[in-house]
């Protein structure tokens, strides 16, 4: 599933489409706004706090519609990622960021592991060029 922010920084093109491309896999899009949006969560948590109810039964939906066959909401915004972590106890899924996901299936699991040895033994300007 992936979530779509309210400002999604993919403005040219289907950030659905980009992500299954990139993943290479089939990618549903998981709709409604996720409740953390900036300070939304903290300055009107009663209003939030109904628009989380909404994204879990959406999620909930999503993953029936999957027929249980997915298990990771991506998306491509830190704060969304925050309030979509919140959904994992409900909803059994893992929120992740759509780069960290295609990093792990381009470079293997212990691509974050390898990245930050490389940084510490080359120097980050060697990791970036």
């Amino acid at each position: 599933l992936y979530h779509d922010p309210c400002h999604s920084p993919m403005k040219q093109h289907n950030p659905v489409e980009v992500a299954a491309g990139l993943l290479d896999a089939r990618v549903e899009l998981s709709d409604r706004c996720c409740g953390e949006a900036g300070t939304f969560a903290v300055s009107r948590p009663d209003i939030a706090s109904q628009v989380r109810m909404r994204k879990q039964e959406e999620l909930l939906q999503g993953k029936a519609e999957l027929e249980g066959k997915v298990d990771k909401l991506l998306t491509a915004c830190p704060a969304c990622q925050q309030g979509l972590s919140r959904y994992s106890d409900a909803t059994g899924l893992e929120t992740d960021y759509i780069v960290v996901e295609l990093a792990r299936a381009r470079l293997g699991d212990d691509w974050q592991q390898g990245f930050i040895e490389r940084c510490r033994t080359g120097g980050i300007e060697r990791v970036l060029l």
